[in-house]
């Protein structure tokens, strides 16, 4: 099992992160970015699931700029209490933060930045802002088609859900014509959080599909 760690972001903010280590040499790193619901169980698994495939894997509590050590579940009061703390973050602090944690998986060589929902958005705002990325997987993160004519720094994917009611199929569309060489994966009957098992939404299969193309993405770039 993975433990907490202590990232230092350039601003002299302190924010926690969970920490998965391979059991043999790693290839690389991954970082793990949160849905907006903190570095709860649903995250510490997938960072499991990253070391188990070789890779130091490490996810940023990128709350911890309002709430230290926040944990939620998927009820209505956690998605309102999720939505009022993502809302209070500001790009600059979650950007310091990721580049925080892409500095310490780069210790364990080259980086790959993976993220679901809210961090979807960020690992694109990572690919497109941070430094000392060799590629990056994005799960429907609904705030990329605001930012879709920012220019990536290294190789990306999309992978969303044709039923995803927070992010319409139009949008996604012009996701792709923004970023046409861009490889852009929609899944069949996945709505939004498909790769969450602990939410309705969960799709087994579309989850494992985006899942081994991610892992093909960073087998290839990352190491």
């Amino acid at each position: 099992m993975g433990t907490m760690i202590e990232l230092s972001a350039s601003d002299g903010h302190s924010l926690g992160a969970y920490k998965a280590e391979p059991s043999g040499k790693a290839k690389g790193g991954v970082v793990v970015i949160q849905e907006i619901f903190g570095v709860n169980s649903h995250i510490k698994n997938l960072c499991e699931e990253f070391a188990k495939n070789g890779y130091v894997a490490i996810a940023p509590a990128l709350f911890d700029r309002v709430e230290k050590n926040l944990e939620l579940g998927y009820g209505q009061e956690d998605f309102g209490k999720g939505r009022d703390t993502r809302g209070a973050l500001k790009n600059e602090g979650i950007i310091a933060d990721t580049q925080a944690a892409i500095d310490e998986a780069a210790k364990s060589g080259k980086v790959g930045i993976v993220g679901y929902c809210f961090g979807g958005a960020v690992s694109w705002m990572g690919a497109t802002q941070c430094s000392g990325l060799a590629a990056a997987s994005t799960f429907y993160g609904g705030g990329i088609h605001a930012s879709r004519t920012a220019t990536p720094k290294c190789p990306v994917i999309f992978n969303f859900g044709d039923k995803d009611g927070g992010i319409p199929l139009n949008q996604v569309a012009e996701i792709k014509e923004a970023h046409p060489d861009i490889p852009c994966y929609v899944y069949d009957d996945a709505g939004h959080g498909f790769c969450c098992d602990d939410r309705e939404s969960y799709n087994k299969g579309a989850c494992e599909r985006a899942h081994a193309r991610t892992l093909a993405l960073f087998g290839e770039h990352v190491g």
